[in-house]
């Protein structure tokens, strides 16, 4: 070979080498930053963890919060609030009556016609009306002007339709107000402050209802506010309106809360209450609750830290659909700043509330063997193009560790509600035979209604609660309590609690 061949080979062999080395050192880089992703992972895997003993924990401390929150103001992080509802309805009552849902931007109206017990709801008309953006910062007048307006449009319209309604002396209307409130009485309540938007300085302090009442008297309606409730109180009417066996019902949707039915001897704050049931339901306001026995994670405090209320609603950040996508979102943050699987950095990725907890869930529950709808929301919202497959799944497994949790968490809840009614057989099974039998000695079947988006549109959620309640519960216990999704608590609920409250009812 020729010094020009031997310095060619010399020089082809130096490239090969030299190429051989970028690629294994790329290599070497590439394998350490997902390993550090990976890392990551598990990390978080093992800072959610809920095992049944951990979740037993949370049960017990859910009980004890609520003892407490029953035996003085202020006494826990669950407000424990009285609604000074002691009858729930039971499927006798019969008449006509209405319902009024003020939640937001809009508000619903309803007519309901109860047939009695052999009949059931013989007939439901709704109609849901926008609320002019400038009444929202107006007068209260104002605003229940428009509402009273409204209602006389569609009480009348339906008057001409059904002649039965025009022999009705008075009406019973049930009114969902979603805003806080103090409960003064079953029919009333006064405005602590406005949210979502309503800012009527003139209408903090007062009665909402009575407000109501007035502006439907100048409006000529003859229509009595019978009940003032939440909407968390109306999903339990409408339960226990289907199925006597309801005593609890729980929401899990953008929010979360729940009420049940207590004992009136059992609410230690309020000594002497007397009621005809001898009892009242009870709205926990439980996405307050805390403990100790939390999973929680840097991504949980952090959230907690840059919301507009720090050190609030600790429960509700972990397990409601206002924020589930945004913890998926800090923890592919994290990722991206560790490693390039996601390509270069996305500023969209850094947006709080970018990937809402809709989004989240079709990414978890993609089927596709390509896993296009990851890819696709990694493209259209995150604005990363071109996420490999390797990090779709990645993804789709940080989805699940964090729905996982949020409804194992929520199942505990709802034991935690049980075990303080003597429901959840923490007696053992022969000492709740005891406690909760009815007659025949046999366990006492309980019903929790349900409601909320993401326990009734998130197939997986749904699967992991109801999967961790038989866990918690035991195999003996577990097939005597069934949830039972409900629909329109805030509407039906406020208007069957209304015919209940006022005594529209008949034995027949």
């Amino acid at each position: 070979m020729g010094k020009v061949g031997f310095g060619t080979a010399v020089g082809i062999a130096v490239v090969t080498c030299t190429v051989a080395a970028v690629v294994v050192g790329w290599r070497l880089r590439s394998r350490m930053k997902w390993k550090r992703v990976v890392g990551v992972l598990r990390e978080l895997e093992e800072a959610c963890g809920t095992s049944v003993s951990r979740l037993r924990q949370v049960v017990d401390a859910m009980a004890v919060e609520m003892h407490a929150g029953l035996a003085s103001e202020g006494g826990s992080k669950l407000k424990m609030l009285l609604t000074f509802v002691d009858k729930l309805p039971n499927g006798n009552e019969k008449g006509i009556c209405y319902a009024i849902h003020l939640g937001g931007t809009n508000f619903r109206v309803l007519r309901v016609h109860l047939g009695g017990r052999r009949s059931g709801i013989l007939r439901r008309d709704v109609e849901r009306m926008p609320i002019p953006q400038h009444l929202m910062t107006s007068t209260s007048e104002d605003l229940f002007e428009f509402i009273a307006s409204s209602l006389k449009q569609f009480v009348v319209g339906e008057e001409e339709k059904d002649s039965e309604l025009s022999s009705v002396s008075r009406s019973e209307l049930g009114f969902t107000f979603s805003f806080p409130v103090k409960q003064v009485s079953v029919s009333s309540g006064i405005l602590i402050k406005w949210t979502k938007g309503f800012s009527i300085a003139d209408m903090i302090g007062k009665d909402v209802s009575e407000c109501l009442q007035q502006a439907m008297a100048k409006k000529g309606l003859n229509i009595h506010v019978a009940a003032l409730v939440n909407d968390t109180v109306g999903t339990l009417a409408v339960g226990h309106y289907n199925d006597e066996d309801t005593v609890a019902a729980v929401i899990i949707g953008t929010g979360t809360n729940a009420c049940y039915f207590e004992r009136a001897d059992a609410i230690i704050k309020c000594q002497g209450l007397l009621t005809t049931s001898g009892g009242m339901v009870v709205n926990m306001e439980w996405g307050n609750f805390w403990s100790s026995h939390l999973p929680r994670t840097q991504y949980d405090i952090d959230l907690d830290a840059e919301s507009p209320n720090p050190n609030d609603q600790g429960f509700e950040k972990m397990i409601s659909g206002m924020y589930l996508g945004d913890i998926v979102r800090r923890v592919l943050l994290r990722m991206s700043r560790e490693s390039d699987i996601f390509g270069p950095s996305s500023s969209r990725l850094s947006t709080p509330f970018i990937l809402r907890t809709p989004l989240m869930a079709s990414m978890h529950q993609d089927d596709t063997p390509d896993l296009r709808e990851v890819a696709r929301v990694c493209n259209d919202v995150l604005g990363i193009p071109d996420v490999s497959l390797k990090a779709r799944k990645l993804i789709v497994n940080i989805c699940d560790i964090i729905t996982r949790r949020a409804a194992r968490l929520a199942a505990a809840g709802i034991v935690g509600i049980l075990k303080k009614i003597g429901r959840d057989g923490s007696a053992g099974v022969a000492g709740s035979r005891t406690k909760a039998a009815s007659s025949g000695g046999k366990l006492k079947r309980t019903v929790v209604a349900m409601e909320g988006g993401l326990y009734t549109n998130y197939t997986l959620f749904r699967e992991y609660l109801e999967e961790a309640v038989a866990e918690i519960l035991g195999e003996e216990l577990a097939p005597f309590v069934t949830l039972k999704v409900v629909e329109d608590g805030s509407g039906l609920g406020a208007a069957l609690l209304a015919a209940s409250l006022s005594f529209i009812s008949t034995d027949t």
